[in-house]
């Protein structure tokens, strides 16, 4: 079988059975294209079902040679393991090559987070005069009020606003849904922005209940998102690699600061598991320390 039916195949599979979200299933079928790229150069057009371990090996150090970093390597690894998890359940290898890689271990690591004061400054560089700078506030908003991925920021729909309420209903990884409290401040920049754009603008086909829009009437991108945010973030003048996930970051993190019970933090960014939600105790313990050591007279 060759590669382009076999990762379609798992394209499928991943899709289907396992339910992943469509940037998931994307960044895992890269990843395995990598492979078959790096197969086709070195390894004599190798067939799928032919890798071994020593393949994999080989790609693994290819890869670290030409300097992809080591979460990128693990990103991978990860994705083949899975490609031949599902070869293996289908029943078309009897050995699975991927099952003794090993990914290389991780340091810690503390994402960027923004001060409060720096939010504040991002958003007073919004021009309210122009006809889309309470959307772009109203952006800044919900991503910090909520803690949002960007892919639940432009997905999200005026249908699952509860405001009265102070809550949302946004549709996260794996198509799970949760509800998450929003702010009176972010209600009410949604409330500006209605009322300013959202309203007087015809949506084009098929956009008509998605909340953020562009100009035209259409749901707005990721790219769209990131390039807003970085163009706040030069105007203001913070010297910091600022984009969307870092609204989602300082929303964790100034939550814990401020003493939020961890659960309560993993239910609202959605994550699975309570050990992705701990790295912001690691920042938290962070700041502590460099407290400590800037005040504490035996320090």
């Amino acid at each position: 079988m060759n590669w382009n039916k076999l990762i379609e195949d798992f394209e499928n599979y991943l899709r289907l059975e396992k339910s992943l979200s469509e940037n998931s299933i994307k960044a895992y079928v890269t990843d395995i294209h990598k492979l078959e790229q790096y197969c086709s150069l070195f390894e004599k057009d190798i067939l799928p079902l032919n890798v071994s371990i020593e393949n994999i090996k080989s790609f693994i150090q290819w890869i670290n040679e030409i300097g992809l970093c080591t979460r990128s390597q693990a990103r991978i690894i990860s994705a083949i393991k899975a490609f031949y998890c599902y070869i293996e359940i289908e029943g078309l290898i009897e050995t699975n090559p991927a099952n003794l890689i090993e990914s290389p271990k991780l340091g810690k690591y503390l994402p960027t987070v923004l001060t409060i004061e720096e939010i504040d400054k991002i958003i007073d560089t919004i021009d309210l005069s122009k006809p889309l700078g309470h959307r772009n506030k109203a952006i800044i908003e919900v991503l910090y009020s909520c803690g949002l991925r960007v892919s639940e920021l432009i997905n999200l729909r005026i249908s699952n606003l509860y405001l009265n309420e102070n809550f949302i209903k946004v549709t996260g990884k794996g198509n799970k849904e949760r509800l998450i409290p929003i702010g009176g401040k972010a209600i009410k920049e949604i409330g500006f922005y209605y009322d300013s754009f959202r309203k007087h603008i015809k949506p084009a086909t098929g956009h008509t209940d998605f909340l953020f829009l562009n100009a035209r009437g259409k749901q707005l991108t990721r790219v769209m998102i990131f390039t807003i945010i970085k163009g706040l973030t030069e105007k203001s003048g913070i010297n910091k690699n600022v984009s969307p996930h870092t609204f989602r970051h300082s929303f964790a993190t100034h939550l814990i600061e401020g003493g939020a019970d961890l659960r309560a933090v993993q239910e609202m960014l959605g994550h699975e598991s309570i050990i992705t939600t701990e790295i912001y105790t690691h920042l938290n313990r962070e700041y502590l320390r460099e407290t400590i050591i800037q005040h504490h007279p035996r320090s």
